[in-house]
């Protein structure tokens, strides 16, 4: 299990850090930078994302005969995570969800001219895509087996009939995946969904509203979209028909990681404002970074992280050997979204009422970290799937790796 970095992972880990320090995190303490929904200004982000691209730290997951960085996911992890020290980071590298996990896919599973059509725009970041999956009550949430909207298959092309909700950055996409219902058969719960790309301009459906959330919002918001006999030709069909449940897995597998690779830079983002804080804050004659009990919560709060990032790196290297760890990635999921809202309660607290104030992006992460342990699959659904390999492999759930002879 070796987690050294190679040099090409390593010099972008690094210039990633200093484009960070010196072009986003600057923008952060001048409320101008934001927009309506608490993120940063898209002419901002355009501005960004242009020196980035000239900087050769564009779309970092993607190969670089599409214009990244061809990264295998242990370097992803550790470039990710440095984005991820801005709240305004990820983003401005084309590397921010739900875009990074379209791309990911697409680029896995589409045919040469699914992706020239739909991937490569929002590789070159001309659009921006979106994920459709998740639905109201009595439709799927993190029971993709109880989705409700329906494609029906007519001559050549496909008919949609639903609503989905919480469908993450909806409001300023070009470019849809949609996971629908193709199969009438209820009891059939591995066949029963199919993948379909559509296009915003395609009519047949709508936005009905923006959702309002605690907040800060992603670019595009969280919509509520009603299809009301959206027609897809069947080339825009992706993989066979009922194969929607596999794709989904696979895309959510390393989404699932990458949102864990930017939280983590978010945490310990956390502890470098706390850690600076309380080295400078004096109460009752000493600094506050004296006190065994501060030091205590620091200390706990790094351990955290440090577990978070083994395991997150646990995951990426076993992606990148063709496995699905879908147990590792579970766990890592579990332990980050955990770590994220536990370090930023703990460097608010060590802040005090300047961490309670919006003096520092403190109280923004906040109320942003609330939502890592629902995204994805809520945190009780991993651990209901790491009951089940327990209970299947027994002691081999805690198998070593074999180095190869």
């Amino acid at each position: 299990m070796e987690f050294a970095l190679s040099p090409e992972m390593e010099r972008l880990r690094r210039e990633i850090r200093a484009f960070v320090a010196e072009e986003i995190l600057p923008l952060e303490s001048d409320p101008a930078s934001f927009d309506d929904h608490e993120n940063i200004r898209l002419d901002l982000v355009k501005d960004l994302q242009t020196k980035a691209k000239a900087a050769g730290l564009w779309s970092l997951q993607m190969p670089k005969a599409r214009g990244g960085q061809g990264l295998p996911v242990v370097g992803m992890a550790a470039c990710y995570e440095e984005m991820g020290r801005s709240i305004f980071g990820p983003v401005c590298f084309n590397s921010a969800a739900p875009d990074d996990g379209n791309m990911m896919v697409l680029e896995k599973i589409g045919t040469a001219a699914q992706k020239e059509r739909w991937l490569q725009p929002i590789v070159d970041g001309e659009v921006r895509s979106s994920f459709v999956m998740t639905e109201p009550h009595p439709g799927g949430g993190s029971d993709p087996g109880m989705i409700q909207t329906f494609a029906e298959k007519r001559g050549d092309r496909w008919v949609i009939e639903g609503r989905k909700w919480y469908i993450t950055g909806a409001g300023l996409a070009q470019h849809f995946i949609l996971i629908a219902r193709t199969n009438p058969d209820r009891s059939d719960t591995r066949k029963h969904l199919s993948a379909f790309l559509f296009d915003r301009d395609q009519p047949g459906w709508r936005i009905e509203r923006r959702i309002p959330i605690m907040g800060p919002e992603e670019h595009g918001g969280h919509c509520e979209l009603q299809f009301d006999g959206l027609e897809i030709p069947d080339e825009n069909r992706l993989m066979e028909v009922g194969d929607g449940l596999k794709l989904t897995q696979m895309r959510l597998g390393t989404a699932r990681l990458t949102h864990c690779m930017r939280w983590l830079g978010m945490a310990k983002r956390a502890l470098e404002i706390a850690s600076d804080y309380v080295q400078e804050r004096q109460g009752f004659g000493v600094r506050l970074s004296e006190r065994e009990s501060v030091q205590g919560l620091l200390g706990h709060a790094a351990m955290q992280i440090e577990i978070g990032r083994l395991l997150t790196m646990r995951a990426a290297a076993k992606l990148d050997s063709g496995d699905f760890a879908r147990k590792e990635v579970s766990m890592a999921k579990i332990q980050v979204a955990d770590t994220l809202q536990q370090a930023v309660d703990t460097a608010i607290q060590l802040c005090g009422a300047r961490g309670y104030s919006k003096d520092t992006p403190l109280e923004w992460m906040y109320r942003y970290a609330r939502q890592a342990r629902l995204v994805d699959g809520a945190s009780e659904v991993h651990r209901m799937v790491l009951s089940r390999f327990l209970m299947k492999d027994g002691q081999n759930f805690f198998a070593w790796d074999e180095a190869e002879a």
